[in-house]
């Protein structure tokens, strides 16, 4: 639950690029995946489940390599450009999205093909949401959700699909029950 105490951190720093709607908005965008393909939203949070430990790791290499401060860059350029095919395509390549398949299908026995056609929307939405820890001011600036992320020493801290769960609990509260 580390990550997701991360989002709520973000929406309730006033520099940082989260709001609600904006974690509305890639709920939405991942529970609209998930419903295109038929896959019911606990589903979907196993899905994100395998692919944080997949994407992580991919991304802790990343920052060994370019620095953080040209992550966060990667990652805000992902999440908010016309260009985020493109970029993503950059940061992760073929063979890597091939593994990323494949251990998705593992972990959720869902169709190769499925996941495949699915994966970068996944990925995007994972990227817009690392990129709400983000301070559009000042993009110099450490994200704090990124850097959790990233720096979680144990899966459980950094779960995607455990983000996914919670942040729909936050989004969509159970109705209170009503007396008559």
């Amino acid at each position: 639950m580390g990550l997701f105490f991360e989002v709520l951190s973000a929406i309730n720093h006033p520099d940082q690029l989260a709001s609600v709607s904006q974690l509305q908005t890639v709920i939405d965008m991942m529970q609209e995946l998930g419903a295109s393909r038929g896959i019911e939203a606990s589903k979907m949070q196993g899905v994100m489940s395998a692919l944080s430990k997949l994407l992580r790791p991919a991304l802790q290499e990343q920052r060994t390599s370019f620095g953080e401060e040209q992550l966060r860059i990667l990652i805000s350029d992902a999440a908010s450009s016309s260009k985020a095919a493109m970029v993503i395509h950059s940061m992760f390549a073929t063979e890597l999205q091939e593994q990323m398949v494949e251990g998705i299908v593992q972990k959720t026995g869902f169709d190769a093909g499925t996941v495949q056609a699915m994966l970068p929307m996944l990925i995007l939405s994972v990227l817009m949401l690392l990129n709400l820890g983000s301070n559009p001011s000042n993009e110099k600036e450490d994200n704090p959700l990124l850097t959790t992320f990233l720096d979680s020493d144990r899966d459980e801290d950094a779960d995607l699909g455990e983000v996914f769960k919670f942040s729909n609990r936050f989004l969509n509260p159970p109705q209170s029950l009503q007396r008559s």
